[in-house]
């Protein structure tokens, strides 16, 4: 059974699941998808291509779907999606995608906290942190497990790497690559993000691989093409030294230096 209040305005052509709860003064528009045991608190909107997943959390003037803001926009159909389990909180802002890749979404188990915004065609992985008032630009990818500070702004096009921490009130402009500290103006390797791998369940030798792979990268006094192939040559099986070569492959701007 749904509890949806008076005062809120929610469409007929909306989808709702199981056990759906709607504040007050909440609007849900026409092409809207809301999973089971989801919560949306008051004054929230959700626009058209909203697609919400199952035991969500929406607190108090989120806005979700909205267009973008992106003057080549043509009101093309596209959609944001948030994923199971992930709290959204209150006055965030999720902006749909552009014609360029029609989606934009958050991942399952994150916790986008008060005044985040993450704007068109971004992908956020799953169990991620954007903390309060993170600005997120169009077109970033954030993977798994990214812890990012509170007020950091993220420079359009970016690439922040899986298991990652970003310091608060930075500004990202480079890419991040996977499992490290980011802190400093400009954005600076700070080592590895070790207390957020162990927790984890990455053990010592994992750790220690990654450490090396990093001790090439950034103090052996190599340049990035030559530390990869030495990483290449010494860890050609291990599954984190190549998603750290993944990363520097697919890169498409600069990445942050030490």
């Amino acid at each position: 059974m749904n509890l949806i209040h008076p005062t809120s305005i929610v469409s007929p052509n909306a989808k709702l699941g199981e056990n759906v709860k709607i504040g007050p003064f909440t609007i849900i528009h026409d092409d809207v998808e809301i999973g089971d045991n989801t919560e949306i608190a008051s004054s929230a909107v959700l626009y058209d291509g909203a697609r919400i997943g199952n035991n969500v959390k929406i607190f108090q003037g989120a806005s979700i779907a909205n267009k973008p803001q992106d003057l080549k926009f043509g009101d093309e159909k596209t959609y944001f999606y948030v994923g199971d389990n992930t709290t959204i909180r209150e006055f965030v802002t999720l902006h749909r995608g552009t014609l360029a890749t029609g989606k934009a979404s958050v991942g399952k188990d994150c916790l986008i906290m008060a005044y985040a915004h993450v704007a068109h065609d971004c992908i956020i992985g799953d169990n991620c942190i954007l903390s309060n008032a993170v600005q997120v630009g169009g077109h970033v990818h954030v993977g798994d497990w990214v812890i990012i500070g509170g007020l950091t702004a993220i420079h359009q096009f970016s690439k922040i790497g899986e298991h990652s921490m970003i310091g608060g009130s930075f500004k990202v402009s480079s890419d991040v690559p996977p499992y490290i500290l980011a802190a400093g103006e400009p954005l600076r390797y700070h080592g590895l993000n070790v207390i957020g791998l162990r927790r984890r369940g990455f053990s010592n030798d994992d750790i220690a691989t990654i450490k090396d792979c990093y001790h090439f990268l950034y103090h052996s006094g190599n340049n990035f093409s030559q530390a990869k192939e030495k990483i290449a040559a010494k860890y050609p099986d291990n599954i984190y030294a190549k998603k750290i070569l993944d990363f520097f492959i697919d890169v498409k701007r600069a990445v942050i230096r030490r």
